[in-house]
């Protein structure tokens, strides 16, 4: 009885002004920046939504909080971050805590028709009552009640990674757009200094602003069925992208090229309140993805559930301005690499939690694409200009800061700079805490996280329903110690002998990654070999071979590629790619992995990719990375 009285009087208090409740248009589009006219790109050709911005708010200082769809997905739906929901490795399936619901749901209950058109891709089993429709025939036109308000989701495919990469879906894409709507590759002056200044990858870049056109055109398309149908002055719109660019260091990368997008909203002046929507604004307040769904919400009048992490930023008694926006990395599919992003309005920062992986890791997906095949041709050659060349270095630093005014392609790292060690502090402070407030699961062995969903029903309670209170403070920290060096070396060892396995695991991979300086520690290294836990076995593995002490470590590492369960067998892959020349004496256990397992689809995928990628260095063969 109460929820139905409060549901009623949020109803009644939508939009006293004009005495109806919003529609709300959602125009989405995948794997760009702000590469549009309004944003002041000196080539694009987007009048659609440079129109759009003219009659509405342009957001500046707009980050989702990853550089890949799907777990950017999985937060914008549900208004919290994947590493809450346990959503953050690409390509898996979570379950979510009853209390977790995607943000339509609420919209439905107070009467909105909700279509999605049609992309879903959320990363966790979607409930049946999300949406009135889901396809790509969705419509706010299919409402049985012409007069009942809508929330339509419209989402257009054509940017994609894939439309650079793949010539037919290009040209497929493109094949409407007039001769002065094409581009010029070489002249284009806005080709980031991380790429090969070659023929190929210039054309990739050019592909980008084209697809875009054509998104633009999808765009005016939507907005000029709005208009026929007598809503455009009712309907509030928001635009936005996923995230950056789909070529590498941007797309997967927590730099601004990955995660900053572009974020328009028009509010009908009979909607507008507190002054907001006034055409043609432009605004720096910080906004992330995981906030979209709330400021929705808020504009149909209804409450935001205290559970969600995401904050309203339109609409009556809009939040307080973001201080920080906070992004993360996980999986990419076959590759882990844990990094997390905390930035103001100029500053960036990047933890580096995995620092003794290269940045540019082998990945099957990106490596289709042109600039990437240039940028490993031309490193091979040694001729790549700095900029590109430091993504193939051996490691990554721990952490990274930059000034993104006065740097704003994130190429001179000032972590290790005296004059901006306040702004290194204030913005690792503040990265810490959100790891810690957040509870986040990216830091638990994707092995141990899956294992621990089965037990309580999902991941989200894994750091919340622990008999230990101090479980999660005690993650964050060794997480963070792990990459710290030898000065950590007493709290590794004292985690490897912790109760819960995923702290364990860090003590282990921490003194891997110390190294030789760390070979007293061997033998408290080869206990933990018999480990209950698989992962934190092959953790000790790595351990060994880093200590140059191998002998012992291939044994295990070759039994869980062999009998492991699901995301087992993908870590210990793994790290026999990374010991090279110290994995040739199980060459053939190797090649024996190479067998499908179709009970384990893309885990087993996913393995067959890395141990191919070993074999290859190994053997000095090129057989293909499926």
């Amino acid at each position: 009885m109460l929820r139905f009285l409060t549901l009623l009087v949020s109803l009644f208090s939508l939009n006293i002004a004009s005495g109806e409740r919003p529609n709300v248009l959602w125009l989405s589009c995948e794997d760009i920046s702000a590469h549009l006219g309004c944003y002041g790109d000196p080539h694009a050709i987007t009048p659609n939504l440079d129109k759009l911005a003219s009659e509405g708010t342009r957001y500046t200082h707009a980050f989702t909080t990853a550089g890949v769809c799907a777990p950017c997905r999985s937060g914008i739906i549900t208004g919290m971050y994947q590493t809450t929901l346990g959503t953050q490795h690409m390509r898996g399936e979570a379950q979510l805590p009853s209390e977790v619901k995607p943000f339509p749901v609420y919209l439905r209950e107070a009467g909105y028709y909700c279509t999605n058109n049609s992309k879903q891709d959320y990363q966790f089993v979607t409930p049946d009552n999300v949406w009135d429709e889901s396809s790509g025939r969705a419509h706010w036109r299919n409402r049985p009640d012409a007069n009942q308000p809508f929330f339509a989701v419209f989402n257009f495919t054509g940017c994609h990674e894939s439309g650079i990469a793949g010539t037919s879906k290009y040209q497929e894409v493109t094949k409407d757009l007039l001769p002065s709507q094409r581009q010029d590759a070489a002249a284009l002056t806005t080709f980031p200094p991380y790429y090969p200044e070659t023929p190929a990858a210039r054309e990739d870049w050019k592909r980008n602003y084209e697809l875009i056109t054509a998104m633009d055109a999808w765009a005016g398309d939507l907005i000029a069925q709005l208009k026929e149908d007598g809503l455009y002055e009712n309907t509030i719109i928001m635009y936005w992208s996923d995230h950056g660019v789909g070529l590498p260091r941007a797309k997967r990368w927590l730099y601004d090229s990955g995660t900053r997008v572009p974020l328009i909203a028009r509010i009908p002046e009979s909607l507008r309140v507190d002054g907001q929507g006034i055409p043609g604004t432009v605004t720096d307040q910080l906004v992330s993805s995981i906030d979209y769904g709330p400021t929705v919400l808020n504009l149909a009048g209804l409450e935001v559930p205290e559970h969600m992490q995401g904050q309203a930023f339109l609409g009556s008694g809009a939040a307080a301005l973001r201080d920080f926006v906070f992004g993360a990395r996980d999986r990419m599919d076959e590759r882990y690499d844990i990094i997390r992003m905390a930035r103001d309005k100029r500053y960036k920062y990047i933890r580096n939690y995995e620092p003794l992986k290269t940045y540019y890791q082998y990945m099957n997906t990106p490596e289709k694409g042109q600039t990437m095949a240039d940028l490993r041709r031309l490193h091979e050659a040694g001729e790549l200009p700095p900029a590109a060349e430091r993504y193939f270095n051996p490691t990554k630093p721990v952490e990274e800061l930059y000034d993104t005014w006065t740097d704003p392609h994130e190429i001179s790292n000032l972590a290790s700079d005296p004059a901006y060690s306040k702004n290194l502090e204030t913005l690792r402070s503040a990265h810490l805490d959100w790891v810690k407030r957040t509870r986040d699961t990216g830091l638990i062995a994707e092995p141990i996280l899956v294992e621990r969903e089965k037990e309580i029903g999902h991941r989200y309670g894994v750091l919340r329903q622990s008999d230990d209170p101090t479980f999660n403070k005690r993650l964050a920290e060794i997480a963070v110690n792990a990459s710290e060096g030898p000065k950590a070396l007493p709290q590794l060892l004292e985690g490897l002998s912790d109760r819960e396995a995923a702290i364990r695991y860090w003590g282990a991979v921490g003194i891997g990654n110390i190294g030789e300086p760390a070979l007293n520690a061997a033998s408290t290294v080869k206990k933990a070999l018999n480990d209950e836990s698989s992962v934190v076995r092959v953790a000790a593995a790595r351990a060994l071979c880093r200590l140059g002490q191998p002998e012992e470590a291939l044994p295990i590492l070759v039994k869980e590629i062999r009998d492991g369960e699901q995301w087992e067998r993908l870590h210990a892959a793994i790290v026999l790619d990374e010991i090279d020349d110290m994995a040739r004496p199980v060459l053939k256990e190797m090649h024996a992995a190479l067998e499908y397992r179709p009970d384990l689809y893309a885990e087993g995928k996913y393995v067959v990719r890395v141990i191919n990628r070993a074999l290859n260095q190994l053997e000095g063969t090129n057989r293909k990375v499926r």
